[in-house]
Order: structure tokens, then sequence, then C-alpha cells
């Protein structure tokens, strides 16, 4: 959902400046535009400023709150390799503020290993991405959403999300469908 149409503010609610990464108060009775909704989150201008706004948040833009997925428990256990091929799913469902690819055809997730706890419950995920830019302050935002989308998946038990910077991000590290939507090919 972009939208030209100016939006106010219901309430008062945290943003995350992009892509500086700090946490700033928005005001009710702001005027906000939605630039992006993709991956349960926004990213909005208000006042010429780029925000990101979590979707436990969309009230305050004036939209439902989507309802969660309550786990029933009574699913067969998935297979190591099909909690990996869920991980990268969910990995799928993140999205850089500023650009309307997945992190992981933008090609920000360096890796992805599963391991067995101890005691025969569950899974622990350990992730790396990195961002398109070191500077970047979005690093924390997009560590965060990754680990809370994996710890959703019935069987991940922990998510270690870390950030690191090598080897450097570039353009050839997309997908040719990242490439192909950004117009690039």
């Amino acid at each position: 959902m972009n939208s030209n149409e100016p939006i106010t503010l219901a309430r008062d609610v945290e943003g995350t400046v992009v892509p500086a990464g700090t946490k700033v108060t928005l005001q009710k009775g702001e005027t906000a535009y939605i630039t992006q909704s993709l991956g349960g989150s926004y990213t909005v201008i208000v006042n010429g400023n780029m925000f990101r706004i979590a979707g436990k948040d969309s009230d305050a833009l004036g939209i439902e709150v989507a309802a969660q997925p309550v786990a029933t428990g009574a699913s067969t256990p998935k297979t190591p390799l099909e909690l990996e091929q869920e991980a990268w799913s969910q990995m799928k469902t993140c999205y850089d503020p500023e650009i309307p690819v997945n992190i992981v055809d933008l090609g920000l997730v360096y890796d992805c290993a599963l391991s067995p706890l101890p005691g025969g419950g569950g899974h622990r995920a350990d992730i790396k991405i990195t961002l398109t830019a070191p500077g970047c302050g979005m690093g924390p935002a997009l560590a965060q959403d990754v680990q809370n989308k994996l710890l959703s998946i019935e069987g991940i038990d922990e998510a270690n999300v870390e950030v690191v910077f090598e080897p450097q991000w570039n353009q050839a590290m997309m997908s040719e469908a990242a490439k192909l939507q950004l117009g690039m090919m």
C-alpha cells in the first residue's frame, strides 16, 4: 500500500527514523504518507522525514492491526529441512524500509543455521545478515524483525540474529527477481 493521500495519526506512535535507526515518538494529529507497507511494517513520511512503524501499531495509521496466528500445538514436528525452509520463507517477509524487496532477495541474509536445543526440545536459529550500507542505523530494527519472524515458527525456540559486514554487500548479491523488480535488468 502506497498512498499519496495524507493520513492523520490517530494516536502517538513509536517510529524508527530511516536510515538512522533512532526511535522517536510521532505525535497524534501529525500528517503521514505511507510509502511502503510490506512484511507487516509501514514506512511513512512525516514532516519530510522517513520513519518505520511496526505492524502492531498500524491502528495509529487508521489500519486494523492484523491478527497474529495462534499455534495449536497439535501439529506434527517438522524435520530440520522443513524448519530451515520455513525460516527462509519467514525471512522473505522482512523488508528493507527503503527498498520494496525482501531481505533474502536483496542478498542481505548471509547464513541460516539451525541446531537442535539440548534435551530434544526445539531448535535454535543462528542467522547472519548484513545491510546495504555499513552506516545504516536500521540494523537493530531489521535484526529484531528477523528474530520475531523466526520465533513465530513452531519448532524454533531460540533465534540469534547477528549483523555482519564481511563480505561487504553489493548489488551483485541480489537475486535476478530483485534486480528485475528494481528495474536493474
